[in-house]
């Protein structure tokens, strides 16, 4: 999906309005008008909220919908909620960690099965910078996003090791055993400081 800058620009702004209205207010938000008609189609999305400090920042809390459920606006509505209150991997969001926080969004592609053999012919349908992944064996599922290997210094076996880390299945499963991996891309649109600049942030080929 080709996100022109405004859509991008407009669901971050959207993600950070969201998240105040959930956690000052307790109230679902009314989004911000004229919604852009990019913003109403369907598609995969995540919001990523980070902790900023002097030195960097860290991960704060990351949830999506690998795959469209509702229009974007709707989804990111309901992701600023669930990446700032309810990711399980932190606690909540305060209302003072706020003006400390930065938001992302990344609008996904839909993910495509990657056909191989081998692990050498899995690696090489995998592009970094470009794919995000998604593992899957049996129940367990991990996912993660295009910008991750590209922030983590990562080549494309550590990418896929740790994908099946967040899957919870062994770092070199993929070596010795034969998994479903699934790539998409992503567009994605960051303040660049806290209620700071959006800038479109892109990982691709």
């Amino acid at each position: 999906m080709q996100v022109i800058d405004d859509t991008g620009f407009y669901l971050v702004k959207l993600a950070r309005y969201a998240a105040e209205c959930w956690i000052i207010k307790n109230e679902l938000p009314i989004p911000i008008e004229p919604i852009p008609e990019q913003a109403k189609v369907t598609t995969g999305a995540f919001v990523t909220v980070k902790s900023t400090f002097e030195d960097g920042h860290t991960l704060r809390g990351c949830i999506g919908y690998p795959i469209g459920i509702k229009s974007l606006y709707e989804e990111v509505i309901d992701l600023a909620k669930e990446s700032t209150l309810h990711d399980p991997r932190f606690p909540p969001v305060n209302e003072n960690e706020l003006q400390n926080l930065i938001f992302e969004v990344t609008v996904l592609t839909p993910p495509v099965e990657i056909q191989y053999n081998t692990p050498d012919e899995l690696l090489v349908n995998i592009e970094v910078p470009g794919d995000g992944l998604i593992v899957k064996l049996g129940r367990s599922q991990g996912l993660l996003l295009p910008q991750v290997p590209i922030e983590q210094g990562w080549n494309k076996e550590e990418f896929i090791s740790y994908t099946c880390r967040k899957a919870f299945l062994p770092v070199d499963i993929w070596r010795n055993e034969k998994i479903t991996v699934e790539k998409f891309q992503g567009v994605v649109f960051s303040e660049s400081t806290p209620k700071g600049e959006i800038k479109r942030l892109s990982f691709n080929h």
